[in-house]
């Protein structure tokens, strides 16, 4: 039976989807990364992946319409950052199909399709649920390799 994790840091975060807060949301998460004192390529990946699923739930989730965006955030003490990024808007009625590389529901052939793939590969795991008509909840996770000494 594996030992359950302390959690050393936690913090929440709601912003309303628009696309000036991309940017800011990838610098809160980065920022609180710092705690667990990853590389520069660690920190990184975490914040072209958070882009990613900022971007998704800006462009996709809700339309026209406003909405909000969640962001919730974990450090543990064997050195992982735990990030989840949730919305309330229409939903992924296919996910299998939506993580699917170049595929895409723009039919401005503005996005390559390509958001799911990249959170993939630059996170230890990704987990993606999601209801049509309820939203998105977006689980990623990367593993520190140097945490800070205390």
């Amino acid at each position: 039976m594996r030992k359950k994790t302390e959690i050393l840091n936690t913090m929440r975060v709601k912003i309303p989807a628009i696309s000036e807060n991309e940017g800011l949301a990838r610098a809160v998460v980065a920022a609180f990364c710092t705690g667990l004192d990853p590389t520069l390529s660690e920190l990184s990946d975490i914040k072209c992946s958070v882009s990613e699923a900022i971007t998704n739930c800006i462009v996709h989730a809700y339309g026209k319409e406003k909405g909000y965006i969640y962001i919730n955030l974990a450090l543990t003490e064997d050195g992982e950052v735990r990030i989840e990024i949730r919305d309330n808007g229409c939903g992924i009625p296919d996910v299998s199909r939506a993580r699917e590389p170049l595929y895409t529901t723009d039919t401005t052939g503005e996005r390559s399709g390509m958001g799911f793939s990249v959170m993939e590969s630059f996170m230890d795991s990704l987990c993606v649920f999601s209801k049509e008509g309820k939203g998105t909840r977006i689980i990623m996770t990367k593993r520190i390799s140097q945490k800070r000494k205390r």
